[in-house]
């Protein structure tokens, strides 16, 4: 006798019924995107007119709320593939060295007889030492700038490789150093785009590291390249001010004081000197460090304005607290601990590695770190946009008639139980894609139609197994079970296998060939539970109230 124990049949109702929940607001999605887009406007602290207020109330707040993001070819947008220059990193780099290898070496000037800078390549730094006697004094002072390396890939390994070429000093980035400043430089630039692109309110930008230097930003609903071109080149405002006190409110606008909500704290505020300490133009490093006590912490150097300015506050400022600012958020107030000479300094504080590598980041976030080259740009249009999105119903709308009509000429009612658990199926897909934020694309929806055609295989498995059972004059009660235990390897070996396919085509691809694995992937496993679980729920039930003598298929 088939049965399937409560627990089970009510487990199988919830899943049914919060997939079709999820997926319910995909059904209205213009007005729960306009809700969606009106809240996180009040979120941020604008004040409620009534367009945003009706807006809002367009979709009940205890409903659901997430929706299928759509790609830039569904919505329209912009598309560019960028080329970061690293080599320019390295240069500001040697330039920024220069005035402390500098004033390394003045401090032995009695040995050294003076010191010059030479010309050099971009990616060195080479400085003539007046006595060649000093040399290997001068090599010494000069290897007593170098810094222990933050990455696990350099970790060991010190920043700076001095060698002596006859008179001179050359000064370069190890290895190590180079590929930790050009990870640094693309999570930099990254952060820097996505600041940029986030804060016109676009929806779901795809913004990806291609490669070594490269970087792939779509954005859907943009009007053109160009257009996404001059926000990428807008700089983030970074700032470093004097903290006069702390409040929980923004309160009143003084005219010596600015109000600005702590990043990472809610509730918290600082009110701080209008006029900035340093601003960002002259921070040319941050990165993350460990303090004299081994802690996770972040250093950061100046230029040489940005260093005198920094040292002449810091030695009148020691035991108070300064706030770096970014984009008018505190990401941090750190206490001066004592007089910051010669443009670095650390800031320390209770940070994890990964923390101390984000604020860097961060830090360095208030300008791009280097000049971009634009290989390729293309817009894309909301009119084809809408034509794919039309194609796509149609296929989808065609593909699943085709399949309902054959199930149920090919089975009778069990065609009908599969086409049932097919929607349920459709349903639970996009409820799913709705839930992890997933973003369609146009071969998105050709995976979702191949999932159509293949979400029906594993009740045809069954039936057809149920029917050789039923040839052997076997009971209904039996068949049936024995079509359910004996389809259920082949079902297994079918969708698994395929499955392993849609995650290797998700690991090595990239743009639509992961948008097709995603709807796939997720299909499959829908599918896989919808036929064998949700199928069987709904004969179960038929069986259970109709207790047929003899099976019809």
């Amino acid at each position: 006798m088939i049965r399937l124990p409560y627990w089970q049949r009510v487990a199988v109702l919830l899943l049914c019924a919060a997939g079709i929940g999820l997926a319910m607001p995909n059904l209205f999605y213009t007005r729960v995107e306009q809700s969606n887009d009106a809240m996180a406007i009040l979120d941020r602290g604008s004040q409620p007119t009534p367009e945003l207020t009706t807006q809002l109330a367009g979709w009940p707040g205890w409903l659901p709320r997430r929706l299928v993001n759509l790609g830039l070819d569904l919505r329209g947008g912009a598309h560019l593939l960028a080329e970061v220059q690293l080599a320019d990193v390295h240069a500001s780099r040697m330039d920024a060295l220069w005035p402390e290898v500098r004033d390394t070496l003045g401090e032995i000037r009695a040995e050294t007889g003076g010191v010059r800078r030479q010309q050099s390549a971009a990616d060195e730094l080479r400085v003539r030492i007046a006595n060649p006697e000093a040399i290997d004094q001068a090599l010494k002072a000069v290897e007593q700038l170098a810094r222990p390396i933050v990455s696990l890939g350099g970790l060991g390994s010190s920043d700076l490789e001095v060698i002596v070429e006859g008179s001179e000093l050359v000064i370069r980035l190890t290895e190590e150093e180079q590929a930790a400043t050009d990870n640094r430089t693309m999570m930099q630039s990254l952060e820097i785009i996505r600041r940029r692109v986030d804060e016109v309110g676009t929806r779901e930008p795809s913004i990806q590291r291609q490669g070594a230097d490269r970087i792939i930003i779509q954005v859907p609903g943009i009007g053109s390249a160009a257009e996404l071109k001059e926000l990428i080149g807008t700089t983030a405002k970074l700032t470093f001010h004097h903290v006069q006190r702390t409040a929980s409110s923004r309160g009143l606008q003084q005219p010596q004081t600015v109000t600005y909500p702590a990043m990472d704290e809610p509730g918290l505020f600082y009110v701080l000197d209008r006029t900035p300490v340093v601003t960002g133009e002259e921070l040319t490093d941050a990165r993350p460090d460990f303090d004299e006590n081994g802690r996770p912490a972040v250093s950061f150097r100046f230029n040489p304005s940005g260093a005198r300015s920094f040292g002449d506050y810091t030695a009148a400022n020691v035991g108070l607290p300064f706030a770096i600012v970014l984009d008018s958020e505190v990401i941090s107030a750190p206490v001066i601990q004592s007089h910051i000479p010669g443009g670095s300094g650390i800031i320390t504080g209770s940070f994890t590695v990964q923390e101390s590598n984000n604020l860097a980041v961060l830090l360095r976030a208030g300008a791009l770190p280097a000049g971009m080259v634009f290989l390729e740009e293309r817009t894309v249009g909301p009119e084809l946009g809408q034509d794919s999105i039309d194609a796509g119903r149609w296929a989808c709308a065609v593909a699943l008639l085709a399949v309902l009509l054959f199930m149920a000429g090919s089975y009778g009612l069990f065609g009908v139980f599969s086409n049932i658990a097919l929607l349920v199926n459709l349903f639970m897909i996009f409820g799913v894609l709705s839930l992890v934020g997933a973003t369609l694309t146009l071969p998105g929806i050709a995976g979702i139609v191949l999932t159509i055609g293949m979400a029906v295989d594993a009740n045809v498995l069954i039936f057809e197994r149920i029917r050789e059972e039923v040839r052997t004059a076997r009971g209904p009660a039996r068949a049936i079970e024995l079509g359910y235990e004996r389809a259920l390897s082949a079902i297994l070996d079918a969708n698994v296998t395929t499955l392993l396919a849609a995650i290797i085509l998700f690991v090595i691809g990239s743009g639509p060939v992961r948008g097709f694995a995603v709807t796939l992937g997720i299909g499959i496993v829908t599918s896989m539970f919808t036929a064998i679980f949700v199928t069987r729920l709904m004969i179960v039930v038929w069986f259970d109230r109709r207790r047929p003598k003899r099976l019809v298929l």
